[in-house]
């Protein structure tokens, strides 16, 4: 088994130990899911090479756990896990995908109206039965409505950040094959968009059965729905599809420029051709039967009179203008940042120690990183109150004389009460070096009073970054009403900073808000989000979405030097 899927079992123990109210088990085992699922070699691997010490070696697992990941790796099965699918058969994925759904909820549906699935809860909401609930109500069964009506509309959709990894695994292993010359994942992958609903492999090969046989017999490849010369089309583990199509090395660059614009980028381009008496296809661009255009995709859109668009603009949002004009932005380049400002710790709900953080993110190339974890009034992450706050900046201090060359930030992220205050003193916010301000809690406010509350926080002098400024989590909750405008315009002229949150499940801001804030010169950064050591990586989705929304290093703070990053905030 795959860290993903051992990960998964606990995950769900978790929640089945918080229905039986089991709470310190709950924690114990949902720890352990984050740990497996976020740690740097396969568990399998570990377990093989120094048994149950080994795994014991590992941060959250301890005798009990390891025995049950013995018990997962040996037979496939916990027999723990098999007798609480009895005792809840119960489809737990699906429903705690819906926002306001969770494990105590769970069980009441269960135990009071046989609900099992997303299927079970519309039926009951549509007879009537959950309003009469006790403790549920209008208000409680049109929230769940909503979150249904959300889910589903994502449906078919996969996180960009949950897919990514094992997709570029695949096309690695397509550019190694002997026969293949080339090989490229295009589509909304290589966009970065932040859900795809397939996967779209491309290769040169003058042996195309080769490369066909090689790729529908992948390990990952559970169904295969067509196989042919030079098309194949498969469902692959993760749950979705895949294409796969070959053309020769002359048509490689015509063929990634068709599988990568969206439909709307390539009809324009098509247009463009189609203006100039030519013709352009996924195999190259022709005046009459003769090529003109087609090994690479910059010479595609030279010899249409554009500059090369990189492929997260590629969707007809005004790019194609810009590019003709010679007026592309130079957009922020991956591995351009210099710090991430908000990286949660074992102080909160992180699984790792600020000394563990420093030394990742020291390897990824940061200079510094600024600890922000969580305040008072979040109790479900055990959030540190004013003197919490004041202990870790001594220790921050400490830690700072262990690393030569890197700095650790004091900082916090506060939470913004319903009034726009922040649940913390600004006599100590004063003090620290990064403050990041966020939405935990009332996100069902009617428009203009979250407005309102957004923008009393971004006024607070002490308040330098507004975190997740949407508090959206794609394919699970919605975006609160905000009059976003409003908010970006207070940000700009505040001087407050707007995140990009790469996190995969927020990816907030939107790319369309982020082009509004880079045209009207709001100040943006890009953070991880981190609560485990391998969280960094998720810099590159928050890049990428920076990228799709137009914006350059200039807009970006933490592309700045340690010490002028500090003299940009406002306080």
């Amino acid at each position: 088994m795959k860290n993903p899927e051992i990960a998964k079992i606990f995950y769900h123990l978790a929640l089945f130990e918080e229905m039986k109210d089991e709470f310190f088990k709950a924690r114990a085992y949902d720890k352990a899911a984050r740990m497996i699922e976020s740690y740097g070699r396969e568990i399998k691997d570990v377990y093989e090479g120094g048994g149950l010490e080994a795994l014991q070696e590992i941060e959250g697992i301890g005798k009990a756990i390891s025995e049950k990941i013995e018990e997962i790796l040996q037979t496939g099965h916990l027999r723990l896990y098999e007798e609480r699918k009895k005792e809840f058969p119960i489809d737990l994925d699906g429903l705690t995908s819906l926002e306001g759904v969770g494990p105590k909820t769970i069980k009441t549906l269960y135990q009071k109206l046989n609900v099992s699935t997303i299927e079970d809860l519309e039926k009951v909401i549509a007879e009537g039965k959950l309003k009469k609930l006790s403790g549920f109500g209008e208000k409680k069964e049109q929230q769940i409505r909503k979150s249904i009506e959300f889910f589903k509309q994502g449906r078919g959709r996969f996180l960009l950040g949950d897919m990514l990894p094992s997709l570029r695994n695949i096309e690695s292993r397509l550019k190694r094959h002997l026969v293949v010359q080339n090989a490229m994942l295009c589509g909304s992958a290589r966009r970065m968009k932040e859900t795809i609903g397939d996967a779209d492999f491309l290769v040169a090969s003058d042996r195309p059965d080769e490369v066909m046989s090689f790729f529908t017999t992948l390990p990952e490849v559970t169904h295969v729905y067509s196989k042919g010369t030079t098309k194949s089309n498969v469902r692959l583990s993760l749950g979705i599809d895949a294409d796969l199509r070959i053309v020769g090395k002359e048509n490689f660059g015509a063929a990634m420029q068709y599988f990568t614009g969206n439909k709307d980028h390539n009809v324009a381009l098509r247009t463009m051709a189609i203006v100039r008496g030519w013709k352009l296809n996924e195999y190259g661009l022709y005046e009459g039967e003769r090529q003109i255009a087609g090994k690479s995709e910059e010479e595609i859109y030279k010899i249409l009179g554009l500059d090369y668009i990189p492929p997260e603009m590629r969707e007809n949002n005004g790019e194609i203008d810009l590019a003709a004009n010679k007026r592309l932005p130079k957009l922020i380049e991956y591995n351009s940042l210099k710090g991430d400002l908000q990286v949660q710790t074992n102080y909160t709900d992180g699984l790792n120690s600020i000394e563990e953080m420093v030394d990742a993110a020291k390897k990824i190339g940061l200079e510094y990183i600024a600890i922000t974890d969580h305040t008072k009034s979040l109790g479900v992450a055990r959030g540190l109150d004013e003197e919490g706050i004041a202990d870790q900046g001594k220790d921050i201090d400490k830690i700072n004389k262990k690393f030569e060359g890197f700095r650790i930030l004091k900082g916090a992220e506060v939470n913004i009460f319903k009034d726009g205050t922040l649940d913390i003193a600004d006599k100590t916010l004063k003090e620290l070096d990064v403050v990041g301000a966020s939405i935990h809690s009332a996100f069902d406010l009617p428009k203009e009073e979250q407005t309102r509350r957004v923008l009393e926080a971004i006024e607070n002098p002490n308040v330098d970054v507004l975190f997740h400024p949407t508090g959206r989590l794609i394919n699970q909750r919605a975006p609160y009403e905000i009059d976003i405008e409003r908010v970006i315009q207070k940000c700009r002229d505040t001087e407050t900073v707007l995140e990009i949150n790469a996190y995969p499940n927020r990816l907030d801001l939107k790319d369309e808000y982020i082009r509004k804030a880079v045209q009207i010169g709001a100040k943006l950064c890009i953070d991880s989000d981190a609560h485990s050591t391998l969280h960094f990586q998720y810099l590159e989705y928050g890049i990428g979405q920076a990228r799709r929304g137009w914006a350059t290093a200039e807009n970006v703070v933490n592309t700045l030097h340690v010490d002028r990053f500090l003299t940009s905030l406002k306080h």
